[in-house]
């Protein structure tokens, strides 16, 4: 197998080739005729996709570990509409190759540092002491976990420092419409930015790669519910003033704004609403952009989860 080999974006119904893919899932499961196969889902930088491997062992399974990288053989087809890798081959990487593990994760296109930098400047331009004290105790108490985590799973910015993009991007937009409508708080806008998924950084266990999953308080509270505790906990901490605290919570708890979506309580005042749209807003750019990447200008994709439809790339 050559090193590296085609990328998961330049894989074609048919194809046979090598890759060098991250192993994100594997799990042993039974066909309906009884035999054994080892579902996978591989990962680079370009992308995902699912893959199989046929009359499995538990050998084959126990050799498995994920989160490495794996050179790879496959066969790709398209099944029930979605590309399928069946795997001919498959070994760990190398050890030189493994060092080189985070040129294969997507990952934020801006350098995280960068980005910490963009947000500590957006404090700033904070006036209200009781909201500096609050974001600053709070972006201190995670600051390890900033630099590498995603904003999801498997949803909007799910890459490694998705999270820190996902917010970089909210606030150069919510600055943006602060000034044609400059009825708006800004202290409050960017406090609700900087803070609404904050607990998104306990919701999601995650690998310093920004593959993550659900923690057991995520499945049972929720980055929503476990936000309104972070700030009740710092204002008690901190002295912090109750109505502030009280306005800050009411924009964690409704940027869903419908129960269907998590958020009890639709948004009752202006920056509560903007923070809503602005997280919307940028989460649908984020699926578009990355929708696009899967097809050339003037082709439709297949149908995106996220936005539940298919996405036309505009082209000229």
């Amino acid at each position: 197998m050559t090193m590296d080999g085609v990328r998961i974006a330049d894989l074609k119904d048919g194809l046979i080739c090598d890759g060098t893919y991250i192993l994100k899932e594997a799990v042993m499961k039974k066909t309906n005729a009884g035999k054994y196969y080892i579902d996978m889902i591989f990962m680079d930088d370009t992308g995902e996709a699912g893959a199989k491997k046929w009359d499995a062992t538990n050998e084959d399974m126990a050799r498995l570990i994920p989160n490495n990288l794996y050179l790879v053989n496959v066969k790709v087809q398209m099944w029930q509409g979605k590309m399928q890798l069946n795997i001919n081959g498959i070994r760990p990487a190398p050890p030189d190759v493994q060092d080189r593990i985070s040129e294969f994760v997507p990952s934020a296109p801006i350098d995280p540092k960068e980005m910490m930098g963009t947000i500590h400047e957006y404090i700033g331009k904070i006036h209200n002491p009781d909201l500096v004290k609050l974001v600053d105790s709070i972006y201190v108490e995670y600051k390890e976990k900033l630099i590498y985590y995603p904003a999801a799973k498997s949803l909007h910015h799910a890459v490694r420092s998705g999270y820190l993009y996902h917010i970089t991007t909210m606030l150069m937009a919510a600055e943006k419409i602060s000034e044609v409508y400059q009825s708006v708080d800004t202290d409050l806008l960017y406090t609700g930015v900087l803070l609404h998924d904050i607990l998104k950084l306990e919701e999601l266990d995650s690998t310093e790669l920004g593959i993550a999953d659900y923690s057991i308080k995520g499945q049972l509270l929720g980055h929503i519910e476990m936000g309104i505790m972070k700030v009740d906990e710092k204002q008690r901490e901190l002295g912090l003033d109750e109505n502030v605290c009280l306005l800050v919570k009411h924009m964690i708890l409704s940027h869903h704004e419908i129960p269907e979506y998590g958020s009890p309580k639709p948004p009752m005042f202006l920056e509560a609403e903007l923070l809503h749209y602005i997280d919307l807003i940028d989460a649908r750019v984020f699926d578009y952009e990355t929708a696009y990447k899967t097809v050339m200008p003037g082709e439709i994709t297949e149908k995106i989860w996220s936005l539940d439809r298919k996405v036309y790339r505009p082209g000229y």
